[in-house]
């Protein structure tokens, strides 16, 4: 019987946070995850029902710690990519407003970067675009 959950696609909510310095934050997957040890901007799966903005808020909570406020996201990019064994779709959202403190909740290292600092970070295949994004745009 065929497994029709491989390389079935994951939609994901991601967050650019960005600090009022204009660094935007990072954190590193777990050696044990899919594409571990890489560096990605933060969030997680959409799930069924739910809003973009509500998984990504929800996410940064769980991960993060932190409480955006969804006024202040704005729509950046949209990827669709396929690793082969996973495809993604990954809505990008810009954060600007936050409180609380961003912490690893789950372990992972955390750092705020500067934009042109993060082309010295790995990201997965499908955060590329969205370095690029980040960098050939004035979007902070």
């Amino acid at each position: 019987m065929p497994n029709t959950a491989v390389n079935t696609r994951v939609h994901v909510a991601v967050g650019v946070v960005f600090n009022p310095l204009g660094d935007i934050l990072i954190a590193r997957r777990a050696n044990d995850a899919h594409q571990g040890g890489l560096w990605e901007f933060p969030g997680g799966k959409v799930e069924a029902g739910e809003g973009v903005c509500d998984a990504l808020a929800r996410e940064l909570h769980e991960e993060l710690g932190i409480h955006i406020e969804l006024a202040s996201c704005r729509s950046l990019i949209e990827i669709n990519h396929d690793y082969g064994d996973k495809r993604v779709c990954l809505d990008v959202w810009l954060v600007s407003r936050f409180s609380g403190e961003a912490i690893g909740r789950e372990g992972q290292p955390l750092r705020w970067v500067s934009p042109q600092a993060l082309s010295d970070y790995v990201f997965p295949a499908a955060n590329v675009a969205i370095v690029e994004a980040i960098q050939c745009a004035e979007v902070i």
